[in-house]
């Protein structure tokens, strides 16, 4: 299934969404928001799916046109948004690039944080920053969101729990991230507001490239119409979905609706590019001394992307421009 949330209050209304992204109807009389459709889902999933393949088969009535630009993020606000950091040749190079050496725990024990969930941004958002000093990046990610997953469980069993997925920019300031971190607290001020794709999706609409519980397609990121990256997310991602999601999993349980994020996909083979402009500073540090690549600035547009093998998007496009807050 393909599911979306218009905008409307604060939790949006649901929406079901054809497979090609052309076309979508009416779910708020099954479940009103996409939370309501997680709390219960094995009890609503089944008429959401017999919804789903009459509007593939054109075969139910009250469709109209998608238009991604009235959506929200699929969960407008989550009780849980936790963002690991599963592709450890990223964290390496970065620090790396300032000479830091990376404990060998980050190869077995994933990185991970709480982030900003009361409120998540429209696909389609502006990023609005109060302060351009402030180093802010763009962040391209995959996402999944789970059912209620008990306390202690395992990967063997985590991956049941995955229900949906989506991309998502996890919105950075980095130059904030320096001193927050130096306070040995984590991060708060310098990770905002993020955005997510405009359609969640069952793992199955992915077919054969979720595999091992991840997404083995590239992720397109665009600064300003040019290709910034595209790097395959399933390619050196070192902690599957499976197992982050037992990693959050571990001391608490985890309610339905809880976001967990991959961190920023990146790849050994560099030529495929980045997913965040800290990634190539860092590179070009290592080669230049010094790094050449500003981050965002006002007026700038990022867009994030991942396409089926036939050139068919798949959850829609996150399209941003980052404004001053006013």
């Amino acid at each position: 299934m393909k599911l979306a949330s218009l905008k409307h209050r604060r939790d949006g209304k649901l929406i079901l969404v054809s497979r090609d992204l052309s076309q979508a109807v009416d779910a708020s009389d099954i479940a009103y928001t996409l939370q309501d459709a997680l709390d219960e889902w094995d009890t609503l999933s089944p008429l959401l799916q017999a919804r789903y393949d009459a509007l593939n088969d054109n075969k139910v009535a009250g469709r109209f046109p998608f238009n991604p630009k009235e959506c929200a993020s699929p969960l407008p606000r989550a009780f849980q948004w936790a963002d690991g950091s599963a592709y450890v040749n990223h964290v390496e190079l970065v620090r790396k690039a300032r000479g830091a050496e990376m404990p060998k725990s980050f190869w077995t024990d994933p990185l991970m944080y709480q982030g900003m969930s009361d409120r998540f941004l429209a696909p389609y958002d502006d990023i609005e920053l109060c302060d351009e000093a402030w180093g802010c990046d763009f962040e391209a990610e995959v996402a999944v969101i789970t059912d209620d997953v008990p306390m202690a469980t395992k990967p063997l069993d985590a991956g049941k729990h995955i229900k949906l997925v989506m991309l998502v920019n996890d919105v950075s300031l980095r130059n904030l991230i320096p001193s927050e971190l130096a306070k040995g607290f984590g991060f708060f001020q310098s990770k905002p507001a993020s955005a997510f794709s405009p359609v969640a999706i069952t793992p199955d609409e992915l077919f054969d490239v979720w595999e091992s519980h991840k997404v083995h397609l590239p992720l397109n990121v665009h600064l300003n119409n040019e290709q910034f990256g595209a790097p395959d997310a399933g390619v050196d991602m070192t902690f599957d979905f499976s197992e982050l999601v037992a990693h959050a999993a571990k001391t608490r349980h985890l309610s339905a609706g809880t976001i967990i994020g991959s961190g920023t996909v990146s790849n050994l083979d560099r030529s495929k590019g980045s997913c965040c402009i800290a990634e190539r500073r860092m590179l070009e540090i290592l080669e230049d001394g010094s790094p050449n690549t500003p981050f965002l600035h006002y007026g700038d547009r990022v867009s994030i992307e991942m396409f089926d093998s036939q050139g068919r998007s798949i959850f829609g496009r996150i399209e941003q421009e980052v404004v001053p807050f006013e």
